[in-house]
């Protein structure tokens, strides 16, 4: 009666209590557990009429009505939970799932949880690991096509998923159908970055295909050092500048690493995302070691990674500088919207910023919208000036006010940067040029992608996470 996916998801359910079976399937479901006698009750809901109403007629064909009862249900909204010991959810969209899970008016936790995503099975994994559930998954093929069922119950922990964890999932190693499952998921992953990379979209390919090689051969560990070593010929530490203290900033006795984390700024909630994903090691821009350090306070993010034994790696001017490191990322964002002519040339003779025509000069309150756009922020600060149109632009990311007189001595019209003094606004004002402020957080967090980018393609096997804790840690009212 049943087909191989529903079995599954039978052959999950404990039973030991009422069995809620949400978006009932005609009743087929319920039907098949009160006559193999793997539960006495079985409530079997929907949203909508009709699927009620097919059930009915099941339930009447068997002679259930005493076991099965009909529930019309947005999700778990109208069900009773006392003596509910199993939720299937099945043949929905993971979104959907997750949705009717946290939408749910009663607690989970003392239920087994059987749920059959038809999409998106990364989103439930992580919604369930995130709210303290473990999660055993089977897989089964059914005409051909493969699925995951999985099942879930209470198991306190406050781990967190990196993306390529929830989207390999949880099968057993001796599960054959859900090693065929990762394999063709491998398989699409590796065809969608062969169309990213022959579309010109070179960042996202090659996470795709790190991801597809995960997917098929697991992430693998890696000497901390050699990530180190590789750093150092891609962004030198030697070109930092004498202020700076970009390197390997803390350490600890882990010597290998198979999760790094990136992030601009090593905060205390970044630690803690690295330390819930089992990360060894975490990349920054900015130094979490800047001043020299009189205390090390138990609160601080530096006593928090040597107490988690997580490696801290920093790359400040050195990545600003080097070719390929925050300034070009930023001159490549802008030049995916704005056309520019002729050579880049440096904006200071050490490397650090750019300069860059347009092939047709642009308004300035146009440019600004632009930039909203290039870099996702809410507002671009500028001073008031009579310029109107802009042609010759200068640009450096982050703390680069300072660089304007140099911007103006070389015929440019405006500085594109992240953070400006007032008294830099004021001097400027005074020679009439123009600034254009697009957030320190903004110019520079965009680097997190090229610097994954850059280490799958030495490392595809390591397990790379942007920390979904990077965020600007500024609100605007």
């Amino acid at each position: 009666m049943l087909d191989k996916r529903l079995k599954q998801c039978a052959e999950q359910v404990l039973g030991w209590g009422t069995v809620c079976d949400v978006g009932t399937d005609h009743g087929l479901l319920a039907v098949e557990l009160i006559k193999t006698g793997k539960c006495k009750k079985v409530i079997a809901s929907d949203i909508n009429h009709g699927p009620i109403e097919a059930a009915r007629k099941n339930v009447e064909k068997y002679g259930l009505s005493e076991q099965i009862e009909l529930v019309m249900s947005d999700g778990l909204q109208k069900i009773d939970p006392e003596q509910v010991s199993d939720i299937v959810i099945a043949g929905m969209g993971g979104e959907t799932i997750v949705k009717i899970l946290e939408e749910c008016p009663f607690d989970l936790f003392t239920m087994n949880l059987v749920l059959q995503p038809m999409t998106k099975q990364e989103v439930v994994r992580e919604w369930l690991i995130e709210h303290d559930f473990s999660v055993y998954e089977k897989g089964v093929e059914d005409s051909g096509k493969l699925y995951s069922v999985m099942s879930a119950d209470q198991y306190p922990s406050d781990k967190m998923l990196t993306e390529f964890q929830a989207l390999r999932g949880f099968f057993d190693d001796n599960d054959e159908v859900g090693a065929e499952l990762r394999r063709r998921n491998s398989a699409k992953m590796r065809e969608i970055g062969e169309t990213l990379r022959e579309s010109g979209k070179m960042t996202e390919a090659v996470h795709m295909e790190a991801l597809s090689r995960k997917m098929a051969e697991g992430s693998q560990f890696y000497q901390i050092s050699d990530v180190y070593d590789y750093l150092n010929e891609r962004f030198p530490f030697s070109l930092q500048e004498k202020w700076d203290n970009s390197g390997m900033l803390v350490e600890s006795e882990k010597k290998v690493c198979r999760t790094v984390l990136l992030t601009l700024d090593i905060t205390n909630e970044a630690v803690e995302e690295a330390r819930r994903k089992d990360a060894e090691l975490v990349i920054s821009h900015h130094p979490v070691i800047f001043d020299p350090l009189n205390v090390v306070s138990a609160k601080s993010p530096v006593y928090r990674l040597a107490a988690n034994g997580i490696c801290a790696i920093c790359l400040h001017t050195n990545l600003d500088i080097a070719e390929g490191g925050t300034n070009t990322v930023m001159l490549k964002r802008m030049n995916e919207k704005l056309d520019f002519s002729g050579d880049i040339q440096p904006l200071e003779d050490t490397g650090l910023g750019c300069i860059a025509t347009l092939a047709q000069p642009i308004v300035k309150t146009e440019l600004a919208a632009v930039l909203k756009e290039v870099f996702g922020c809410q507002y671009v600060k500028m001073n008031k000036t009579r310029t109107n149109y802009i042609s010759k632009i200068a640009m450096c990311s982050g703390s680069g006010g300072s660089l304007f007189k140099t911007a103006f001595e070389k015929g440019c019209d405006v500085l594109i940067t992240g953070d400006v003094k007032h008294d830099v606004w004021i001097d400027a004002s005074n020679l009439g040029f123009t600034i254009m402020n697009c957030g320190h957080f903004h110019t520079e967090n965009i680097v997190l992608w090229e610097l994954r980018r850059v280490l799958e393609e030495r490392f595809p096997l390591l397990d790379i996470e942007i920390a979904e804790t990077s965020i600007d840690p500024c609100l605007y009212v």
